[in-house]
């Protein structure tokens, strides 16, 4: 069992660059702008006129892009300068969008409830995940969209060892173990972990993606990023609050 609190796992993403956060701040990286987004929006549907909310935002990215589309959009994130750099963003252009400073297992009162919550990339960045799920749900009116991503379970070290050996490699799947990131601390799960904690959170699973990479992208991205046009790199699941 990892020894990591919240309380640390957040200390260390707050020490991600400004660099890497301007970095991404449009529509995020490739690989967020390619297998990602597309999907999650898609799953969120039409939002216009509803209120949404965008648990552990980051650097707001997504939170921008939910605004464009016309909804009301309230982010949630720990981390302090993740926090900072959301809200100078709406500061500079605003959206109509309300940030908090917060863990996202304990969120505090945050108004009405939303017509859909996304959690995108954030559950495999959290320790206490489980009752990081059950507030994102608890936030939904009956019936909204609870919409969540993280590294595919199966291949989430898929880059790295597609580089070194032109293939995927793994050792170990059913243990939980942590995974060590250029920013930030990740949590290996398997996958029945995360599917079985939705059904029991007051759920029902609706859609599953496993993004795969058009090629004809491939020969335009990072080295290694090929592997992704074969095997998914992401896990994007869809459900609804009954």
């Amino acid at each position: 069992m990892s020894a990591w609190t919240n309380e640390a796992a957040i200390r260390r993403w707050a020490q991600t660059p400004p660099e890497a956060l301007a970095a991404t701040a449009v529509d995020g990286d490739f690989a967020k702008r390619h297998l990602v987004n597309p999907d999650v929006l898609r799953l969120l549907g039409d939002v216009a006129g509803r209120r949404v909310l965008d648990a552990g935002c980051g650097n707001g990215y997504l939170s921008r892009m939910l605004a464009a589309r016309g909804a009301y959009v309230v982010g949630v994130e720990p981390a302090q300068s993740l926090y900072e750099f959301a809200v100078a963003a709406e500061s500079t252009e605003p959206r109509g969008i309300r940030y908090v400073q917060a863990d996202v297992c304990a969120m505090p009162d945050l108004g009405a409830p939303f017509d859909a919550v996304v959690a995108s990339m954030v559950l495999q960045a959290v320790p206490d995940w489980r009752d990081a799920m059950r507030a994102c749900v608890a936030a939904l009116t009956p019936g909204g969209r609870f919409v969540f991503t993280c590294n595919h379970p199966c291949f989430e070290q898929l880059w790295s060892t597609w580089q070194r050996h032109g293939d995927y490699r793994t050792r170990r799947y059913l243990a939980e173990y942590e995974i060590d990131g250029p920013h930030g601390m990740d949590f290996h799960r398997p996958l029945s972990a995360y599917l079985n904690a939705l059904v029991t959170s007051g759920c029902t699973l609706t859609e599953v993606v496993e993004p795969a990479l058009d090629p004809s992208l491939a020969a335009g991205g990072p080295d290694g990023v090929e592997a992704y046009a074969d095997l998914p790199n992401f896990l994007i699941v869809a459900a609804t609050r009954t």
